[in-house]
């Protein structure tokens, strides 16, 4: 062992004449590690929020969705649907129409947004029809069993709208378009009944609360649309080159189309949460500036409890370089044990919270529980912060050891 580390380590252990002196060191190390602990839990969160958030959006939508520019929807879509999907990149294609349209089940009702869809295309392109929690999404396909029997078409909701107006499957709802019939007495809205075959969870809210599915036919005729489409959805084999991607649909398309990726269509709420991340490590990273102040008051009050002890080594040889060195590795020691004291607490509550889940309300947060997702990298960051706050903090204290005069020191002694 070094010699200055030797008497760093030794004037970090020895019983005070002041109190306050332990005191202070005990705190200064407690509130590094609650500052750590804090910024690895803060961290954790935020990058499992963005994890989740992207997964779930990723596995419930396109990567890529083609649109006519006109809302006048497409028109002879099967020859645009199989040369789009030989673009390059391109790994799944499937159709959809969409429509805004009102659910209800008794006096109970909500509002909702129909994808008409082909099952087995949907399914390449996202996965809510294989979230199926009751029921099954195979009652979708061309002929199905169970809506037949009651000589009605197909219909899946989410788990959240079915709790809202109360259906379970086997239950009919009724399904009313604003894109109704033109009759004598004005635009009358169309409504049909469904027969609920399946109810879908994804964990995201925005989804589960108001998307249902049923078969391409019977929205278009639902929607008194024949044989038209709204959308052409994409998976591509690199999601982080969606955009890239997106432009050459769109070229390919040709004029009246229009691209949006999931990029553009979720950057707001990434940004939003990239912010929030950056201003919580600078929050947190206060906790541990607070510690240093108290590293600080430390040792400045050890230097002036040791200022004979400075002395005598100094009359024995000891330089002002080798004194300084004692204080500033006084003052890591105490920042390393807070540290690592910090980084056991912070990961091992975010494998506690990654592991028991704490529930959210999906209503405000989108995602049902919180989710924790510690990585490697942080601890890194976070230990070089606080570890160079912490030595930023042993500058004065050390500098004041090395300019100790030692017959100032010891003239009365």
């Amino acid at each position: 062992m070094r010699f200055e580390l030797f008497i760093a380590a030794r004037y970090l252990r020895a019983k005070r004449r002041q109190a306050v002196v332990g005191v202070i060191t005990a705190i200064s190390v407690i509130g590094v590690a609650a500052g750590v602990a804090a910024l690895i839990i803060a961290l954790a969160i935020t990058n499992g929020m963005r994890r989740d958030l992207q997964e779930r959006l990723l596995g419930s939508t396109a990567h890529v969705d083609l649109m006519r520019v006109a809302a006048d929807g497409m028109k002879d879509w099967r020859p645009l649907l199989e040369r789009l999907r030989k673009v390059p990149h391109v790994t799944a294609a499937a159709p959809g129409l969409y429509g805004q349209v009102l659910i209800s089940h008794g006096v109970r009702s909500g509002g909702g947004l129909i994808k008409g869809v082909l099952p087995e295309d949907e399914k390449t392109v996202g996965d809510l029809l294989q979230k199926i929690v009751e029921g099954s999404a195979d009652a979708l396909e061309p002929v199905s069993d169970a809506a037949a029997a009651q000589g009605l078409p197909a219909i899946v909701i989410g788990k959240d709208m079915a709790e809202d107006i109360g259906v379970r499957v086997g239950d009919s709802v009724m399904v009313t378009s604003p894109q109704g019939d033109l009759t004598p007495l004005g635009l009358v809205p169309k409504y049909q009944k469904y027969l609920v075959v399946g109810i879908f969870r994804s964990g995201f809210y925005q989804y589960d609360s108001s998307y249902a599915f049923m078969r391409l036919k019977d929205a278009q005729r639902l929607f008194s649309e024949p044989d038209l489409i709204s959308v052409i959805s994409f998976k591509v084999d690199d999601l982080y080159k969606a955009d890239q991607v997106a432009k050459v649909i769109e070229q390919e398309a040709g004029k009246g189309f229009q691209t949006t990726s999931w990029m553009e269509q979720n950057r707001e709420l990434f940004r939003a949460l990239k912010l929030e991340q950056i201003v919580t490590f600078i929050v947190l990273a206060l906790i541990v500036c607070v510690a240093a102040l108290n590293i600080l008051i430390a040792l400045t009050m050890m230097v002036m409890e040791k200022t004979k002890d400075i002395a005598v080594l100094m009359s024995f040889g000891v330089t002002e370089e080798q004194v300084r060195r004692i204080f500033l590795l006084q003052g890591l020691l105490i920042s390393v044990i807070g540290t690592a004291l910090g980084l056991v607490v912070g990961y091992g509550a975010s494998w506690a919270g990654g592991h028991y889940r704490f529930p959210l309300d999906a209503a405000v947060y989108s995602i049902d529980y919180l989710p924790f997702a510690p990585r490697a990298w942080d601890a890194v960051v976070v230990a070089a912060v606080s570890l160079g706050v912490s030595l930023v903090a042993t500058i004065y204290p050390s500098s004041s050891a090395a300019k100790v005069l030692p017959a100032e020191a010891l003239r009365y002694e």
